[in-house]
């Protein structure tokens, strides 16, 4: 019997304690770093939850927040439709937070103005403290300049009653602003973002100093609360949970395995597009340390066969995602049906492939087990790790117990070797390939530097080159190496390999992977790059 369709869950992290007090509300306006907000306030040991802009003003009743942040967004205040904080907001007697369009939007709110200017900021600038107010204490005094991160074309103009000038910039005369009478405060720039130094500490003296949460919420609180939401989101149903042996899936599978026990049964499809033995190494895992039920289909020659011509990326990955479900489902008829179809999906899938608060924000691709999902699927998603980021979902995977290995390994993508084959894939691709990155990895193992870097990977490109081995011509695949250092895969730089190191991976490569005959390097950060090259 075919499974309803239903939308999937809201993920967000809702607090299953009623003594669950000092807490932050952020509201969206569809930035592409609104979660970084979220990540730094849970740094700073503080409860929080994001929430779109256009269901904010019930939420303001319900969630009882000791302060609000209000994220950027790509509007411009000066547009028809321009989307607003709600006006009660501002009458709470709750200290506000503005950032970037959330600072745009306060202040036309409450009497300012904003507009449009050719002296646009985007990147890093500096800033001249010129006034105190409770927000930068112990932070910045007057007088002192300071480095922040901007990207807007808009900025304020006139400030609202009540206000003061605290900070500014060549492009931005109110960068940051303050009414410290009713707790009000505005940036223009990003405190969100590591290129902001000092911006961690401004969000936690805005949480913590101003808003005076305690801080004491931890990621052993979101694991206890996890396990509980899971257990009122699934009830007496039966979930299968999409198992690749990455992080991700492992953390997700073990925590849901925490909260409904035999309820769950894995699934590990084989799409044939995985590295070296990974498959084996996982069945063995489970089954035989944490006696979880897995069902492991080998399910190879079915996507190549559906990959077959495909060179588009986004179309691949839509593909490769209609796929897994089609064979999802298939597993859930073969159990007697099932309810829920659990996945590993972080929020820098979701943020990339679509805004899931509803928000404005913009698509930059799809990934297979967001974007990419077919539109008829059958199962409801299960996705208890959605709005964490690598790093706290490798800290849960400590409190859960996983071992070290799992826990600091690389991502690896859903679509495995077939988004690092750019253009059509074929069994001769992925075999050479596969090839190639276990030597490399190998290497980064031997030189100890697997864990500095947050993911090393080959790609073989579509092209060939001329090469000689052995006094003869080849003509054979370039492999291009890719190495990057992050802290939660919104934004990355190249890792600094010596060239001892890339030329001895590179001997390594040409001389034992038949097929290739020039291996190059990829030194481009994110953005404007991404991660992956597909």
């Amino acid at each position: 019997m075919p499974i309803r369709a239903v939308k999937p869950l809201n993920n967000t992290f809702e607090a299953v304690s009623t003594g669950l007090k000092n807490r932050i509300l952020i509201i969206d306006f569809g930035s592409q770093v609104t979660q970084l907000i979220a990540r730094r306030l849970r740094e700073a040991g503080v409860y929080c939850e994001i929430i779109p802009f256009s269901s904010a003003e019930s939420k303001l009743d319900t969630f009882s927040p000791q302060g609000v942040i209000l994220s950027g967004g790509p509007s411009s205040v000066l547009g028809t439709e321009a989307p607003k904080a709600p006006d009660k907001l501002f009458t709470m007697g709750i200290p506000v937070l503005g950032i970037c369009y959330g600072q745009q939007t306060m202040c036309a709110q409450l009497g300012g103005h904003a507009e449009t200017t050719d002296e646009r900021e985007f990147g890093r600038a500096q800033i001249d403290v010129i006034r105190g107010c409770s927000l930068f204490t112990g932070i910045w005094d007057p007088g002192d300049q300071a480095s922040v991160w901007m990207s807007h074309g808009d900025r304020v103009m006139e400030m609202p009653p009540g206000f003061n000038v605290v900070a500014k910039s060549e492009g931005a005369p109110f960068a940051a602003i303050a009414d410290d009478e009713r707790r009000f405060f505005g940036l223009q720039f990003h405190p969100e973002v590591i290129h902001t130094p000092d911006g961690a500490n401004l969000l936690r003296a805005f949480a913590l100093k101003v808003a005076n949460c305690s801080g004491d919420w931890s990621m052993n609180t979101f694991r206890a609360e996890a396990i509980e939401n899971i257990r009122t989101q699934v009830g007496n149903g039966r979930v299968i949970c999409g198992l690749s042996g990455g992080v991700d899936s492992s953390v997700a599978a073990v925590l849901i395995h925490q909260a409904i026990g035999d309820q769950l049964t894995c699934v590990l499809v084989d799409h044939g597009l995985m590295r070296t033995g990974e498959a084996n190494d996982v069945v063995k895992l489970f089954r035989e340390r944490f006696n979880i039920p897995l069902i492991h289909r080998d399910a190879s020659q079915l996507f190549l066969s559906e990959l077959n011509g495909v060179s588009d990326p986004e179309e691949k990955r839509k593909v490769i995602g209609n796929t897994f479900i089609n064979v999802f489902e298939e597993e859930a008829n073969k159990l007697g049906g099932t309810d829920f179809l659990a996945q590993g999906t972080l929020y820098p899938d979701v943020i990339e492939s679509v805004s899931f608060t509803g928000g404005p924000s913009g698509t930059i691709k799809s990934h297979h087990n967001v974007g990419g999902l077919p539109d008829r699927m059958r199962l409801k998603l299960l996705e208890p790790l959605r709005e964490l980021f690598k790093d706290e979902v490798r800290n849960l995977g400590v409190e859960l117990r996983l071992p070290d290995y799992m826990v600091g390994r690389h991502p690896f993508p859903g679509p495995g070797l077939a988004i690092r084959i750019p253009g059509p894939v074929g069994q001769e691709q992925i075999t050479i390939l596969r090839q190639a990155d276990d030597i490399y990895l190998d290497e980064i193992r031997v030189a100890g530097l697997y864990n500095e870097i947050w993911q090393a990977f080959c790609i073989l490109l579509p092209v060939k080159s001329v090469g000689v081995m052995g006094d003869s011509r080849t003509y054979e695949y370039v492999c291009a190496l890719r190495a990057v250092t992050s802290t939660d895969g919104m934004t990355a730089d190249y890792f600094p390999f010596s060239h001892d190191f890339l030329g001895q991976v590179a001997r390594r490569i040409v001389n034992r992977v038949r097929g290739i005959n020039r291996v190059v390097y990829d030194i481009t950060s994110k953005p404007p790059g991404t991660i992956e090259w597909e």
